[in-house]
């Protein structure tokens, strides 16, 4: 029998406080849980995976009466735990309750990645049964939207390497954000290589003039300042930079009155290595300046070159 834990003491909220780090790891089967699973295990994470539903409250309330042996845990759940939205409801209901809120981070993948995946490693789905790969995948999002949809962090790990992977999992874990902030993840990318999964909001910077056929400035990323100048002298440009922040001075109060405490914004040109860098190295600036809240920013296209 699994019993309500009682509401936090002022000595449990004082060890959450000081640093108790609890992470729920979930996402689509392929989209690479096993390999940040390890990265949390090499930053010194207690990892558990593959633990029934029924368990996690228990899981729960051993981490939270043990805060020194448990000061850092990792917790896969994913459609192998049964229902997976209401494990994931008992676990948080029962660490919430001990004081400790955990961070939830989602890992997902375009289709047609995943099923390269798993025909390269040939490893089963979870889910496969009648209806084959595609049918497993279709299904799996079915069940895991819920989770996905609590989550404080999605990721689309579709066009990331490890290293890739690594540094954005060190980026959502660096940020801890006061109650009136939010936290934001600025991504910079090439629509020819697919629009983030992960963002709440896209911004499409194409009807910028393109230093890529400029034939000095080509072969020169939007961190340099001979593109970002480029780019910024251009009256388009300042004007969106108007607009775009109005727009979020605008709506990023109201995100957090809605309670939420993260924000992915994706700035997008065609190859993702000129004008669509420069915007998010200026809007990150800006939003620094504003002090909203942390800001991480992550150049996808980047290394493509």
């Amino acid at each position: 029998m699994v019993t309500r834990p009682a509401q936090p003491d002022a000595d449990e909220r004082r060890a959450s406080a000081d640093g108790q780090h609890v992470v729920i790891l979930s996402g689509l089967s392929g989209a690479g849980k096993t390999a940040a699973t390890k990265l949390f295990e090499d930053l010194g994470y207690t990892t558990v995976d593959n633990l029934p539903g029924e368990l996690l409250p228990d899981l729960a309330e051993l981490v939270s009466s043990d805060r020194r042996r448990f000061e850092r845990v990792a917790i896969v759940l994913d459609v192998r735990a049964g229902d997976a939205p209401l494990a994931l409801a008992a676990m948080r209901g029962a660490l919430e309750g001990r004081g400790i809120r955990p961070r939830i981070i989602f890992l997902e993948a375009r289709d047609e990645v995943l099923i390269r995946r798993f025909s390269e490693t040939r490893h089963r789905h979870p889910l496969d049964g009648q209806r084959g790969i595609a049918g497993s995948i279709t299904e799996e999002r079915r069940l895991l939207d819920p989770v996905r949809t609590e989550a404080d962090v999605v990721l689309d790990t579709s066009d990331l390497s490890l290293r890739q992977l690594k540094e954005l999992i060190f980026a959502q874990l660096e940020d801890e954000v006061a109650p009136d902030q939010i936290a934001f993840q600025l991504i910079s990318f090439g629509y020819k290589f697919g629009v983030p999964l992960e963002a709440d909001l896209v911004f499409d910077v194409r009807f910028m003039e393109n230093p890529y056929y400029v034939p000095e400035l080509r072969h020169l990323s939007g961190l340099t300042e001979a593109v970002r100048g480029y780019v910024l002298r251009q009256p388009v440009a300042e004007r969106f930079m108007r607009f775009l922040t109005d727009f979020l001075d605008f709506v990023v109060p109201a995100f957090v009155g809605e309670g939420k405490t993260r924000l992915t914004i994706a700035i997008g040109c065609t190859g993702g290595y000129h004008r669509s860098i420069v915007v998010a190295e200026e809007l990150a600036a800006w939003l620094q300046a504003r002090e909203f809240g942390p800001v991480a920013v992550f150049h996808r296209e980047l290394e493509r070159s």
